[in-house]
C-alpha cells in the first residue's frame, strides 16, 4: 500500500526533525497497528491547492493507492479567493479519481482574523467538496492543535513534534478507512 500525503508545510514537517513530520509519524503509527504502508511525504512549504495541483502528476507517482490531500493553508493565510482555492482542490481530486486512487481530504479553517465573509467562505470548501466527491473527509487537519501554544512552535502555525502526535492519532481512524477503500478498490 502505498500512501502519497500531497501537502504544505504542516506535511512537510517544517521546523521540525525528519523523524517528527507528519508521513514518517503517520507510518510508525501505522506499522504499531500491523498495517504495512509505505508514506510518501509530497509536502512542500508554502505550497498552495493550485501548486499542489500544478505538481500532482509528479508528486502522485504511479503505482500510488491512496493520497492524502492536505492543502489549502497557504491560500487561507495569502487571502487567495475561496473560489480559487476550492476549484484547484476539485480538480486535484477529479484528477486522482480518474487515475482511481483513493483520497483523504483534509480540512482546513481559516483564521478568524480574515474576517466573517473570508472565514465563512473558505471553511465551507472542505465540507461541500466532501459533498461531491468520493473521499474520506477529516474535517480539519490542525483539530486539538490549532491555538494550542504547547503543540505548536513559535509561529504559531506549525505544530510541534507532540503536536504531531495529537494530528496522527486524531486522523488515524479516517486513514484505516482510506486504507480498506484502496484496498477494496484493487481486489486485495
Amino acid at each position: 500500500m502505498k500512501i502519497v500525503v500531497l501537502g504544505d508545510s504542516l506535511a512537510a514537517g517544517h521546523g521540525l526533525a525528519v523523524d517528527d513530520a507528519f508521513p514518517v509519524k503517520l507510518d510508525k503509527a501505522l506499522k504499531a497497528k500491523g498495517i504495512a504502508a509505505t508514506i510518501v511525504n509530497a509536502g512542500v512549504s508554502g505550497d498552495t491547492a493550485s501548486g499542489g495541483l500544478d505538481r500532482l502528476d509528479w508528486s502522485v507517482a504511479p503505482g500510488t493507492d491512496a493520497v492524502i490531500v492536505e492543502l489549502g493553508a497557504n491560500d487561507m493565510l495569502r487571502g487567495i479567493d475561496p473560489k480559487v482555492t476550492k476549484a484547484a482542490l476539485d480538480k486535484i481530486l477529479d484528477r486522482l479519481a480518474a487515475r482511481h486512487i483513493s483520497v483523504l481530504l483534509a480540512g482546513m479553517k481559516a483564521a478568524r482574523n480574515m474576517g466573517t465573509d473570508f472565514a465563512r467562505d473558505f471553511d465551507a470548501i472542505y465540507p461541500a467538496l466532501a459533498s461531491t466527491h468520493p473521499v474520506v473527509f477529516y474535517p480539519f487537519f490542525l483539530d486539538g492543535v490549532a491555538t494550542d501554544d504547547k503543540l505548536n512552535q513559535v509561529d504559531g502555525m506549525h505544530p510541534t513534534a507532540a503536536g504531531v502526535d495529537v494530528i496522527v492519532t486524531r486522523i488515524l481512524p479516517q486513514v484505516e478507512t482510506l486504507i480498506a477503500r484502496a484496498r477494496a478498490a484493487r481486489g486485495t
